[in-house]
């Protein structure tokens, strides 16, 4: 079970990522051409949003389920935080992912409450670029200490 999650959780990273590029992709253009707020990013701002959700929901299930390296966090959170991968997993990783996550929601509540298009895409900016740079910083990337693989097998 730790594996099938371990891996949902890997290859679901990489739509949380898309979608986060295309969702500040669209608000960048928008703001810049000064164009309407269109369905369509509506649309990618959303997906950001529940994709992300899915993926915190799978996370959290490995968090406190699943995972040997939290589990054994839980076990002795002092010992644990003196190495890096546990402390990383413990502490590092879900903080990083919950403040992108209160950042999209954030960006999606304002942007719904804006009312020209320029403010929209002017708050998708910020808040998604925001989420997604947290998001990006927080990924156990192969080049950190902490390193996981581009694409678990």
């Amino acid at each position: 079970m730790y594996n099938s999650a371990l891996w949902l959780h890997s290859w679901l990273r990489w739509a949380v990522l898309v979608a986060g590029v295309f969702a500040l992709v669209r608000a960048v253009g928008g703001f810049t051409g000064k164009r309407p707020w269109l369905p369509i990013d509506e649309l990618w701002g959303f997906a950001f949003s529940i994709v992300l959700d899915i993926q915190f929901l799978v996370g959290l299930i490995l968090y406190i389920f699943l995972s040997p390296i939290t589990k054994m966090a839980f076990q002795n959170m002092a010992a644990a935080m003196r190495i890096d991968t546990v402390r990383f997993f413990a502490v590092e990783h879900i903080t990083g992912m919950i403040i992108a996550i209160a950042l999209v929601h954030i960006g999606r509540a304002k942007i719904r409450k804006a009312g020209d298009a320029a403010r929209k895409h002017r708050l998708a900016m910020i808040f998604f670029g925001l989420g997604l740079l947290v998001i990006i910083l927080s990924i156990p990337w192969p080049f950190m200490p902490v390193a996981r693989p581009l694409f678990h097998p």
